[in-house]
């Protein structure tokens, strides 16, 4: 029997019975489906948080203390917890070309939250209110989208000067464009609003939009008194220099601190491409565990190819018995029945992908999927194999008729 004609039997002992087939298909194609859209999900959900590291510069660094922040801290006596904290000077030392020749730009920090904005009659509790000096906007990809930035001389003579994110601005205004140049409160003093952030994206709980930033100085004199500062954002002068400008940084402030050689740094530095690197990889893991779960779904319409090419064995027995009695090879036999299960686990694979295609143009659970173009051939040809291993059971069992038993079956 020619290859043509056993495509025909396949595709007549498939169409015999379309509602069967039908169901068989649909069960494969949501396996399939599956599997490309958590593909695509893990790796758009990959792709978000390496886009808004990115965002950030692969060339920061973030220099804070393991005890957060130094200051008086409970449980810790006074000066103890003052030895390691950072202050300006640290921050100007680190800006130092001659002490760090690696590091680009630096930028004191102070926070201060749960502070209450106000304007006129409308309120609002400011997530977190950032001191800083105008190096942080640039090194921390943080752009003003409406008015200008403050200045170092603002800084200098602690003007009472702020900017906004769009929640904090849309909150206190409705529009954000109109809140340049308009004074407001914070807390119990007055501010005028210098400019408007541009938008950022989420990256979890917090909304980082729903901040407020204003030069250090007038945050120690105002908000937070003259404490120690959170932390010290640090720009490296390139990408390929973080890791030299990290050790200046390292070096510098354990020398100014006097940190004992024995004991462990209290120096805690954040590397923004360390941050990156595991993040691709944790977004990697995510992206194959999610392939994995969904790969079940695949087994499932799998075990029911083997459930309905049983049924149609058994169906077809007196069939088989005739063709084998009129001169069938046990490898015809065996052949159309796993061109069956094959077309089947095939025509639910096309399905599947195609689903996949439409659903991924869309967001899921906040994500937007990025399909992977290698996943819908793996996906298909997991499929065709599905196809060959559960349908070979059944086809073997139809292959392994004897004629006379074949024919003896009601």
């Amino acid at each position: 029997m020619s290859p043509r004609d056993l495509m025909g039997a396949a595709l007549r002992g498939l169409t015999a019975n379309k509602l069967r087939s039908l169901l068989t298909v649909l069960g494969v194609s949501i396996g399939v489906g599956a599997v490309i859209v958590l593909v695509a999900v893990g790796n758009g959900s990959g792709k978000a948080v390496q886009a808004r590291l990115e965002a950030m510069g692969t060339n920061l660094l973030t220099v804070s203390t393991t005890g957060g922040g130094g200051g008086f801290q409970r449980g810790q006596a006074g000066p103890a917890s003052q030895q390691y904290s950072l202050t300006l000077d640290d921050a100007a030392a680190l800006a130092d070309a001659r002490l760090a020749p690696d590091v680009s730009s630096v930028a004191p920090v102070m926070t201060s939250s749960g502070s209450t904005a106000t304007n006129g009659d409308t309120s609002y509790t400011v997530n977190q209110v950032i001191g800083t000096t105008p190096a942080y906007l640039p090194a921390t990809n943080t752009p003003v989208g409406i008015g200008t930035s403050f200045t170092q001389e603002d800084v200098d003579t602690s003007q009472r000067v702020i900017l906004l994110g769009q929640t904090t601005a849309t909150e206190l205004f409705t529009r954000p464009a109109s809140a340049v140049g308009q004074t407001i409160k914070l807390g119990a003093v007055d501010f005028v609003v210098r400019g408007v952030l541009a938008s950022k994206d989420s990256t979890g709980f917090n909304d980082p939009n729903a901040i407020a930033i204003v030069p250090i100085s007038t945050l120690r004199a105002t908000q937070a008194g003259y404490g120690a500062l959170s932390q010290i954002v640090v720009q490296a002068k390139a990408t390929d220099r973080v890791d030299t400008a990290q050790a200046e940084v390292t070096q510098l402030l354990t020398a100014r601190h006097q940190v004992p050689a024995d004991q462990t740094s209290p120096f805690r530095i954040t590397n923004s491409a360390q941050i990156l690197q595991t993040s691709q990889d944790t977004a990697a893991t995510f992206t194959a565990l999610l392939a994995t779960v969904a790969a079940i779904s695949l087994v499932v319409g799998g075990i029911g190819v083997t459930n309905i090419m049983l049924v149609t064995v058994t169906e077809r027995t007196r069939e088989i018995g005739i063709r084998k009695a009129l001169g069938a090879r046990r490898r015809t036999i065996l052949g159309q029945f796993l061109i069956e299960a094959t077309l089947l686990s095939l025509l639910g694979g096309a399905v599947g992908v195609g689903v996949a295609l439409i659903v991924t143009r869309f967001q899921l659970a906040g994500v937007q999927p990025a399909l992977v173009p290698s996943s819908i051939g793996l996906a298909l040809g997991v499929s065709a194999a599905v196809g060959l291993f559960f349908g070979s059971m059944p086809a073997h069992r139809a292959a392994g008729l004897r004629p006379i038993d074949a024919l003896r079956h009601e």
